[in-house]
């Protein structure tokens, strides 16, 4: 392996949330242990959500990585489109409010919510 595949979750032009996918390059680091390239980061949360958790249309307010540690967590977009995380999986959530627009919950965002038996338990990583 020497990419890492970065899902991002993001705003196109039209104003709506779209996954897209990316490489990041493993070019550091030894053959043993590939590396990316060090990226800043400004905090992180974590969050537990229980069984039946789900969350309304929204915006990522600052562009962060989300990791699941456990449980599933399904992101549902206006389309109809939706893709489900799981334990180690982990998405790039930047699908911020376009400049300018008033938040339309018929046009923008995605909503997220808990699936399967066990809670949600995700970590958010700014940067």
């Amino acid at each position: 392996m020497t990419d890492f595949t970065k899902v991002i979750l993001y705003t196109d032009t039209d104003g709506r949330a779209k996954f897209r996918e990316e490489p990041v390059a493993l070019n550091e680091g030894t053959p043993q242990a590939l590396l990316s390239p060090l990226a800043p980061s400004s905090g992180y949360q974590l969050r537990h959500s229980p069984v039946g958790f789900r969350s309304q249309f929204h915006c990522t307010p600052t562009p962060q990585w989300v990791f699941i540690l456990g449980g599933q967590m399904e992101i549902g977009l206006q389309g109809g489109e939706s893709r489900v995380f799981k334990p180690g999986e982990h998405f790039y959530s930047a699908d911020l409010l376009p400049a300018g627009a008033i938040f339309d919950a018929s046009v923008h965002g995605h909503w997220s919510r808990q699936v399967g038996p066990e809670p949600l338990v995700t970590l958010f990583l700014q940067g």
